[in-house]
């Protein structure tokens, strides 16, 4: 099965280590990076897709993605 993850975090280093730790873990990057400015909190965010494919295992939504 392919698994998809949209990671978002604020503009610094731990959303530069949420990603590297998903590619760590065999996900890989899925399109451009995302930047916004998020005017309820007065920052801006960052998103970036990744995907992974799971051998043996089938899709069930009660799954926690980041534990694949």
């Amino acid at each position: 099965m392919k698994l998809y993850r949209f990671l978002s975090g604020p503009d610094d280093s731990s959303f530069c280590h949420k990603v590297s730790l998903a590619l760590s873990k065999g996900w890989e990057l899925h399109g451009s990076p995302t930047y916004a400015f998020d005017a309820a909190a007065g920052v801006m965010r960052c998103g970036q897709a990744v995907t992974k494919v799971v051998e043996g295992k089938d899709y069930d939504p009660e799954m926690k993605l980041g534990e694949q």
